[in-house]
């Protein structure tokens, strides 16, 4: 299968029309919010957006369809109401993925502070695995992809290991897997950078979560330094990392199976159509 390099689109005037607009900056897979990322409740999908997402993406080749849950989701929170409203919300966000054929849905793991990071991702995986209970995802090539976070305290999955050890503790329980972050990792403390350093972060994520469970990467460079916990995104070959990385990341072929979908920022118009260009640049540089 052709490689699948994309961005994070906008869904005006219907989820499907992020198909057109990915087709027309040569994306052949995306990602959307499925509702407002600042609003607990969101409509259902109509059967007719439903329909039209799947036959435009069908037409055009475009795929994976990657959903971003609401930023508001908060899984391990140590207040009970907002638990309560993330339960609803992220159920709200597995019923719109499975109705728009969407293959994965990205859940950042949240907070658990005012807690014991133990008790964070117990809170997390009983949250999600409720809010998935009785939902047909079994009929579906659909999974819910834990990422990674920039490392800030009390963040939860901001090392390898703790994304992990959520994927674990959920595995019989609900379809996970996993999205790792590229600016996320870099912040966090992790050497994308140097060749060494590479190597030796790839080995750690094998050891710990296993290539095969990324099945997205997303691709942003950062404007911050590395180790600063500070979750800033950079246009492709612009911050931070660098476009080494990515053209590295782009051909190591313990990824071939993955996803590789920008979310840079949105400075000017065509800053979606060249940061697209530059990942498929970098991809078929020998």
């Amino acid at each position: 299968m052709q490689q699948r390099i994309g961005i994070h689109l906008g869904t005006a005037g219907g989820a499907w029309k992020a198909v057109e607009r990915a087709a027309e900056i040569g994306a052949n897979t995306f990602q959307i919010f499925s509702s407002s990322p600042r609003m607990w409740h969101a409509p259902r999908v109509a059967p007719e957006q439903a329909e039209k997402m799947r036959s435009w993406r069908s037409k055009f080749d475009v795929g994976p369809l990657v959903i971003h849950a609401s930023y508001l989701v908060n899984v391990c929170s140590q207040n009970e109401e907002v638990r309560q409203k993330s339960t609803s919300a992220f159920r709200g966000e597995v019923e719109r993925a499975l109705a728009l054929g969407a293959e994965y849905l990205v859940l950042h793991p949240g907070s658990w502070k005012g807690l014991t990071r133990e008790e964070g991702l117990r809170l997390a995986a009983e949250t999600i695995a409720t809010a998935v209970d009785g939902l047909p995802w079994q009929d579906a090539p659909f999974r819910i992809l834990i990422e990674n976070t920039a490392g800030a305290e009390f963040s939860l999955g901001g090392t390898l290991e703790q994304v992990a050890e959520l994927v674990e503790r959920l595995r019989a329980k609900a379809p996970v897997a996993v999205c790792l972050d590229t600016c996320h990792t870099h912040v966090a403390g992790y050497d994308l950078v140097s060749e060494a350093g590479y190597e030796e972060t790839i080995r750690l994520v094998e050891s710990t979560i296993g290539c095969q469970a990324v099945k997205v990467w997303h691709c942003n460079d950062a404007k911050a330094a590395r180790g600063s916990k500070l979750d800033r995104h950079e246009h492709i070959g612009a911050g931070t990392i660098g476009s080494e990385t990515f053209r590295r990341l782009l051909h190591d072929a313990r990824f071939a199976h993955s996803a590789f979908i920008a979310e840079t920022p949105m400075d000017e118009t065509e800053d979606d159509l060249r940061n697209v260009r530059m990942l498929r640049s970098l991809a078929s540089e020998a």
